[in-house]
């Protein structure tokens, strides 16, 4: 019997030049680096899909060029999340996830939807826009996670409207923006956002080695104990959990060496 998900750590897209010196081998050309990304990491989220969109046969072959296990995480079109109304969102909803994005079959990992700092909690028009993500696409389920960064959202009633529709929220590692620990979904998703170039790990050892215990934590099916809850009294249903965690932003230069150090402690 499975008594724990699966953990992937990952890094946020692939092309980054000072991993030319620090991730990828000496000389190695531009279309090999998401073979050699895939062959050492279990997860990519992927940005570029915020500003624009791919053709099927993108999305074809970044499949093509990785291991059985790896996945994609897609952000989000910035014009589904940067709007005044969220429940006018269907048009741009509907353009995003029919530009081919399952044609990368069974790579295919969780849609974050990210909100600007700016955007603020609201219980109706958010839970409007909830009900326009749809459970699957051509056939392959779909995982939705959002990724609110204004501290209004941090109240019970955010947390109960994600577990209704069965929507993770981030669990943000940073420095200004809210921590949402709270189990809302069958999966969970980290970002890791605190990072540092002068660490070789991204992150020193020592939470590493913490974030390890947590993320074992979730995909056990629980919720570590030393992360404050937004409901605390609201109790998750235990149940193996698939884990996503992300070296995001704060020492990029060395994110892909955090991100293979976490996944050996777990």
């Amino acid at each position: 019997m499975t008594t724990s998900g699966t953990i992937r750590t990952g890094i946020g897209g692939w092309v980054f030049d000072p991993w030319n010196e620090s991730f990828y081998p000496p000389k190695l050309p531009k279309t090999k680096q998401l073979r050699h990304a895939g062959s050492q990491l279990h997860a990519i989220e992927v940005n570029g899909t915020y500003y624009g969109s791919q053709k099927p046969a993108t999305f074809a072959k970044w499949a093509a060029d990785v291991p059985d296990g790896f996945v994609f995480s897609l952000k989000a079109s910035r014009y589904c999340t940067n709007r005044k109304v969220l429940a006018e969102a269907e048009p741009s909803i509907s353009k995003f996830l029919t530009q081919g994005i399952t044609e990368l079959g069974d790579r295919l990992g969780p849609i974050l939807w990210q909100f600007m700092p700016t955007k603020k909690f609201e219980p109706d028009d958010f839970a409007a826009f909830l009900a326009l993500l749809p459970a699957e696409q051509d056939g392959i389920a779909l995982r939705h996670v959002v990724e609110a960064r204004h501290e209004s959202f941090c109240v019970p009633e955010f947390i109960e409207l994600l577990a209704s529709h069965n929507v993770a929220a981030v669990c943000a590692d940073h420095d200004t923006y809210p921590m949402i620990a709270d189990v809302t979904s069958d999966f969970v998703y980290v970002r890791l956002q605190r990072g540092s170039d002068d660490i070789a790990t991204c992150y020193p050892p020592e939470d590493i080695d913490l974030w390890a215990s947590r993320l074992k934590t979730y995909a056990a099916g629980d919720a570590p104990s030393d992360l404050s809850m937004i409901a605390p009294e609201r109790t998750a249903e235990k149940q193996p959990r698939d884990v996503f965690a992300f070296f995001i932003t704060g020492g990029k230069v060395n994110a892909p060496a955090g991100a293979i150090a976490l996944q050996k402690r777990i």
